[in-house]
């Protein structure tokens, strides 16, 4: 369990760095088009704000440590029931961005919707059956 907890809690807060990239930078694309055309399949006067973005690295780093928590790898300050609750949680909401993904992407053919059901959902379908593997194991 102690694996699964840090694999799954360092791809998380590795995530949540990107997004912190992101607010500074269309890494690893060239141009803040090709960022929106590819990442967010939006337009450029669309993307997320700087501060949406790091909302969701703060969300993610949140997440990193409540998984982390529940493997007993980092102490909880407060209720001992915080990071069965909060992985589980994790867990929901990985699975319905992975779920709903792969539903509005299948629809679609744009290089988003394509790299969505290569990727980003298998990622986030693949961390939600961990953080529930964290919870019940």
């Amino acid at each position: 369990m102690t694996g699964l907890a840090v694999l799954t809690a360092v791809v998380l807060l590795l995530v949540g760095g990107l997004h912190v990239v992101w607010t500074f930078s269309p890494w690893p694309l060239r141009t803040r088009e090709d960022f929106a055309r590819r990442v967010v399949d939006v337009p450029v006067d669309r993307l997320p704000t700087p501060g949406m973005t790091l909302v969701v690295a703060l969300l993610l780093a949140v997440a990193g440590y409540l998984v982390a928590a529940q493997g007993a790898l980092v102490a909880v300050p407060g209720p001992a029931w915080l990071p069965v609750v909060g992985t589980g949680a994790v867990a929901a909401v990985l699975l319905l961005r992975g779920a709903v993904g792969l539903a509005l992407s299948l629809r679609r053919d744009t290089e988003f919707a394509r790299l969505d059901r290569r990727y980003y959902s298998p990622l986030c379908l693949a961390l939600a059956g961990c953080c529930a593997l964290l919870v019940v194991l």
